[in-house]
């Protein structure tokens, strides 16, 4: 058994026992999420650039006996849907500009009896292989608002973001470190970046009958960022007036030639500002969620191990759970091995607050039986639903048995 392994037991066990002591939480906190089991697929973008493929997508999960829907609405910073403050998608090119891919899936969705959750990516807003082609784009429009790691601070402290130079440096690098970090992201730090983000989340929400905005990649690629000349501003003016003269002209001092001194001079204050930003950005969210649709289910995509998440992420998703931030909590629970998958499981329901929670599988990487275990398994472990990523890699996917998703038909009924 690996040490990973070992300290996500530990953990599970550790909450588990806390859980136990906790006293219940009170009626009015609990969020407002009714009906039975979640049964859901994750569907990609992919799968919503034609009427014919989006009538697949229906069809596959009214015959899979599947009840919700999370469809990627928001990917790299655009738009499947109509009317938004995003550019419409590269990808819906060839189609009219009539088509609304939201709408449609909608219509017939809940035709068929589905439910239907704006699956929307928040801080991943590009890939950094290909450059956004719209001006309106906001990594075009706002480059300075994007995160850098703490390998560039120092370099791109002395250009300008407006410079073509500098969007082409950062693109460079990220595509370098492709393998841990997915593209550019947005940065929860600034106001005007959290402004853009609630706003598009703001106008889809009103516009659709939407059953729930489900967040994903609502997260820091890692503890290394965000080392953005406007982030470090904003970091030092939330700190400089707690030190004394002295303190605060020593760290500017040694600020002229290292951008990151002010998080070195204070590291833990730094941790605790940046997870702090993310926790006020998906809490401005829910508000702009709720005041649209009162009813409907606000959730998130998480890191499964609450500690990684916290420490390395700085996703703090279990005071998101805590605080009622979260309706439902649903953990990226992508193990392989039986062991480390129920690890998974068991850390994050332990972990949860009593909220509940939707089981992630990561099933494009198991075969049949092993996703059907792994079902088993989550509602034995308590889980209050299941989510399958994704439909897109699952639907051509199968044997002479049958597709991927008709052979699952008979555990995912039970």
């Amino acid at each position: 058994m690996g040490t990973r392994l070992c300290r996500v037991l530990v953990l599970a066990l550790t909450a588990s026992l806390l859980a136990s002591t906790r006293p219940a939480a009170e009626v009015g906190d609990r969020p407002a999420v009714a009906g039975g089991e979640v049964r859901g697929l994750w569907v990609l973008r992919t799968s919503l650039t034609s009427p014919e493929r989006i009538a697949a997508v229906i069809r596959a999960a009214t015959e899979g006996g599947y009840n919700t829907l999370l469809v990627q609405v928001r990917s790299r910073g655009d738009a499947y849907y109509g009317n938004a403050i995003e550019p419409r998608a590269q990808e819906l090119s060839d189609q009219p500009a009539s088509f609304d891919p939201l709408a449609h899936t909608l219509a017939r969705a809940h035709a068929a009896g589905l439910k239907v959750h704006a699956w929307i990516n928040v801080n991943l807003v590009s890939s950094a292989t290909t450059a956004p082609r719209s001006p309106a784009h906001v990594v075009s429009r706002r480059p300075g608002w994007l995160m850098v790691p703490r390998a560039l601070a120092r370099e791109l402290h002395r250009m300008d973001p407006a410079a073509p130079a500098y969007l082409e440096r950062l693109s460079r690098w990220t595509r370098a470190q492709s393998e841990s970090v997915e593209g550019l992201f947005l940065s929860p730090i600034l106001e005007e970046a959290q402004d853009h983000t609630v706003s598009v989340v703001t106008a889809l929400m009103r516009a659709y009958a939407l059953d729930g905005a489900h967040l994903d990649y609502i997260r820091y690629p890692s503890a290394e960022f965000d080392y953005s000349a406007a982030a470090l501003d904003a970091f030092r003016s939330s700190q400089a007036p707690l030190l004394a003269v002295a303190d605060r002209d020593r760290i500017d001092q040694i600020a002229r030639t290292d951008p990151a001194a002010w998080p070195l001079a204070r590291p833990d204050a730094w941790t605790e500002f940046r997870r702090d930003r993310l926790t006020a950005l998906v809490r401005r969210l829910r508000a702009s969620v709720k005041a649209e649709r009162p009813e409907a289910i606000f959730s998130s995509a998480v890191v499964p191990d609450p500690v990684e998440a916290r420490d390395r992420n700085l996703q703090d998703w279990t005071a998101w759970t805590r605080d009622g931030v979260l309706d439902v909590v649903c953990p990226m629970a992508y193990g392989v091995a039986p062991a480390a998958f129920s690890a998974q499981v068991a850390a994050a329901t332990a972990s949860a607050h009593g909220r509940p929670v939707w089981i992630g599988i990561g099933a494009w990487r198991l075969p049949v039986a092993q996703t059907a275990a792994h079902v088993t398994h989550a509602r034995r472990a308590g889980a209050a639903g299941v989510l399958l990523f994704s439909y897109d890699s699952l639907a051509a996917a199968g044997s002479p048995k049958g597709s991927y998703l008709a052979q699952l038909r008979a555990t995912i009924i039970k």
